[in-house]
């Protein structure tokens, strides 16, 4: 028997780390700290409460978002200003987990673009 095709009323599977992304710009869009349904509201895909609060508990676990108790749940904020400083930490942590740090920061260097590899000299001699 043939798999079924996802037709127009089939939720399409987010990639990973999308739904992560979107919380995290809610957050960033936000005032000030969200509860999970507030999150859900703003999102406003349909998304089960559970579900965001198990994104919210999976960010928390990273350290990218903090909590704070709110009546008897929490509401959460964002640890980093905006989408760039969640770039920046998550390569730092990369840089981090392997041992030959030389090697891997000149592989990426290696990678960049002529543009990018200017831009970064730029930065670096500003530092």
């Amino acid at each position: 028997m043939p798999e079924p095709v996802p037709g127009p009323a089939s939720p399409q599977r987010r990639s990973a780390g999308e739904l992560e992304s979107q919380v995290l710009a809610a957050l960033w869009a936000a005032a000030g700290p969200l509860t999970p349904q507030e999150i859900q509201h703003a999102l406003g895909d349909g998304l089960a409460r559970t579900t965001v609060a198990t994104i919210l508990a999976r960010l928390h676990d990273k350290g990218q978002v903090q909590r704070h108790k709110a009546g008897r749940g929490f509401a959460y904020t964002p640890t980093v200003e905006d989408a760039a400083g969640l770039t920046a930490r998550r390569m730092h942590h990369e840089l981090g987990r392997n041992q030959d740090r030389s090697t891997v920061l000149a592989r990426f260097v290696s990678d960049l673009s002529s543009d990018d590899e200017r831009l970064l000299r730029s930065l670096l001699g500003e530092a």
